[in-house]
């Protein structure tokens, strides 16, 4: 076999995995999905997982005027560190529109108190509210033993009521199958002002699920998304109690 027959077999792939360490798999732009079916991956809870931080360069200052004072900080790679309500004026929330089989949609969301339930439908249930962008995260569980009931879900990550700062954020959504590696998107791509991004879409196809990279961010919210992905939603503006 020759070296150019190597780079074309590569292409055969359905994903980008990561190393054995890892025990992930990254959907990237060219390697957009990932059928769970074919993984043994189709049953049990799915739990979705997003988990956002931020560099402290980010965060302003006069950082350039420190380099110039103390320029052995450049070869230290920027900390890494959790934001907290006293340092960043952001809150990333995780949501999920549903449309199931028998013709029902909705949306699960912090905002209204829309946890949904992971027993009956819609099958998907939002774990709690994290407004300060902890360890642990906002986490969806979906009930996959329910999947001939699910025909489609979009999987979406927000700023409430906040200054945009995706580009700033080091936003990751993973998701943790029952079975094999867990799937990783990250929302790396440099759009300032928006204010929502389409994050991953968990498709029922003819009995085969599948999980498809969107990462699509928009400038408004869930009614937005909602006309991008045509859910034919009714949307009013909501509100979060005071943590």
């Amino acid at each position: 076999m020759g070296f150019l027959d190597g780079l074309w077999r590569g292409r055969d792939t359905d994903f980008d995995s990561g190393s054995a360490a890892s025990n992930a798999i990254e959907l990237t732009k060219r390697h957009r999905q990932v059928s769970l079916t074919k993984q043994g991956a189709a049953t049990g809870n799915l739990r979705i997982n997003l988990t956002w931080r931020m560099r402290t360069g980010d965060l302003g200052g006069p950082q350039r005027e420190s380099l110039l004072r103390h320029p052995l900080k450049a070869l230290k790679p920027p900390e890494i560190i959790g934001h907290t309500q006293s340092m960043v004026n952001v809150d990333l929330d995780l949501g999920c529109l549903y449309e199931l089989e028998d013709g029902s949609k909705g949306v699960v969301q912090p905002l209204g108190g829309y946890f949904g339930d992971v027993n009956a439908a819609p099958y998907v249930k939002l774990s709690g509210d994290d407004r300060f962008g902890s360890a642990s995260g906002e986490t969806i569980y979906v009930n996959l033993d329910h999947r001939e009931a699910i025909k489609r879900l979009l999987v979406f990550a927000y700023i409430y009521d906040q200054t945009p700062a995706f580009d700033r954020t080091q936003a990751m959504v993973t998701l943790y199958p029952s079975n094999g590696p867990r799937i990783e998107i990250g929302l790396d791509e440099r759009h300032p002002q928006a204010r929502s991004c389409a994050v991953v879409m968990i498709e029922n196809v003819k009995g085969e699920l599948f999980v498809r990279r969107e990462v699509k961010f928009v400038y408004g919210f869930q009614a937005e998304l909602d006309r991008l992905y045509g859910w034919g939603l009714q949307w009013g503006r909501g509100y979060k109690t005071k943590a």
